[in-house]
């Protein structure tokens, strides 16, 4: 079948009534599953055979969900978690372990750092930083013997960085281990990692995916392309015998499609419990019936506010990949020529105080601790998303303490700069 258009999939994919079956993907609300016997149970844990026995590890309505985000992003696989923070976890400490190395861009949100430079360091798992600018040679300087996965964002969360997709992978296949990317940004309607080298690709789908701001959750979706077993040494939880499984080799019995996920969803989903309810899976997927038709309209008002920020003589910066000025526009052309996303970051003349100052006065946009929203809302990441970073830590992010980080929502793009205008007056 020729490849649908991602409006189609968006509309269509991951689940296909049969005759007399529900439209709307149906919400299995139900914790667990009826079966006539042991021996039919037994075949599941054994991962002998498809089915669900309790929604902590899987779920109907979720996989349905899952699926329609795994077509989006071009990959094979795809588990649904209970937030972004635990889909970028779960990638990572899928094929991490004490004594595992990771090489991460040092542009990525305050949040996910945090993740991986202090939780994940008392779990013995060490970090090297690197800039999203970094040179082949300096990518290559970053890994160690145990690195085992190389991580960054797709438009990273607030300084807008654009990441060089295909740099970052050709530097970790060169190493023998796979790119995770962030997409929660663009959305796979404006870029999808995959086609340019990505191995895993994750997502807040509390973001634009939902776009409403009704549920939290994430998404890992496995482009099902990086061969595991050429690199048994390093991935021994997916080359070797799983003891908690019966001694399933999850690279063999799965294959390179499904070996990923299947690890992700049957070990660490069975002990972490981090699962998305299937209510908020449900309206996950009310919001990407929609998301190609809003996505365009985000990144039109997030342009239009963009242009109207850098004319104006209060504003010390601007970062929106979609400025010819911005640093990052030919990178972002030629991973989103579509356009990125709605979200404009901004320095303000007069530091934290201008900004809070600012940010008190608007009358549309919220201050809020979220962003990619239908409704407009913004918020200053050092003293809040981003508070647990040193200000050097802050500089390095390219996130000074006067930021201001805006999520253009779908309003009139004259009423948001109407808006702006006269919070900075």
């Amino acid at each position: 079948m020729i490849q649908q258009g991602i409006g189609t999939r968006c509309v269509q994919a991951g689940y296909t009534p049969s005759n007399g079956e529900p439209r709307q993907i149906p919400i299995i609300q139900s914790t667990t599953f009826k079966y006539d016997t042991s021996e039919d149970m037994g075949k599941l844990f054994d991962l002998e055979a498809p089915g669900y026995f309790y929604t902590r590890l899987q779920n109907p309505t979720n996989d349905h969900v899952a699926a329609k985000i795994a077509a989006l992003e071009g990959g094979t696989a795809a588990m649904l978690t209970s937030s972004g923070q635990a889909a970028n976890f779960f990638a990572l400490f899928n094929i991490c372990e004490c004594g595992s190395h990771i090489v991460a861009s040092a542009s990525i949100y305050g949040g996910t750092f945090n993740l991986i430079a202090v939780t994940m360091a008392k779990m013995g798992i060490e970090v090297t930083f690197v800039s999203p600018t970094a040179s082949d040679e300096e990518l290559d300087a970053a890994f160690k013997d145990n690195t085992r996965a190389v991580f960054g964002e797709t438009i990273a969360n607030p300084a807008l960085t654009v990441l060089d997709i295909e740099k970052f992978a050709n530097a970790a296949h060169r190493h023998g281990v796979p790119l995770i990317v962030d997409n929660t940004f663009p959305t796979p309607v404006n870029c999808r990692p995959i086609e340019w080298g990505a191995d895993i690709v994750t997502h807040s789908t509390t973001k634009y995916m939902d776009g409403h701001g009704a549920g939290v959750g994430g998404a890992i979706v496995d482009s099902g392309k990086f061969d595991w077993m050429a690199h048994a040494d390093k991935f021994p939880g997916l080359t070797q015998p799983d003891e908690s499984y019966h001694g399933i080799v999850y690279a063999e019995k799965f294959g390179i499609e499904g070996a990923f996920i299947t690890k992700c969803t049957s070990q660490l989903m069975r002990d972490f419990g981090c699962i998305q309810s299937p209510q908020n899976a449900f309206i996950l997927n009310l919001g990407l019936e929609s998301l190609h038709v809003r996505m365009p309209r985000h990144v039109e008002n997030g342009l239009a506010v963009a242009k109207f920020l850098q004319g104006h003589d209060k504003v010390v910066k601007v970062n929106y990949p979609g400025l010819e000025s911005d640093p990052y526009y030919e990178l972002s052309k030629k991973y989103m020529p579509n356009g990125g996303c709605g979200v404009v970051s901004f320095e303000i003349d007069g530091g934290r105080a201008a900004a809070e100052s600012f940010m008190k006065k608007l009358k549309l946009a919220a201050i809020e601790t979220h962003v990619a929203d239908a409704r407009t809302c913004c918020l200053n990441p050092a003293t809040s998303t981003h508070r647990q970073m040193s200000d050097e830590q802050l500089k390095e992010a390219g996130i000074p303490a006067g930021l201001v980080r805006m999520s253009c929502g779908l309003e009139d793009k004259e009423d948001l700069i109407a808006d702006i205008a006269q919070a900075l007056c």
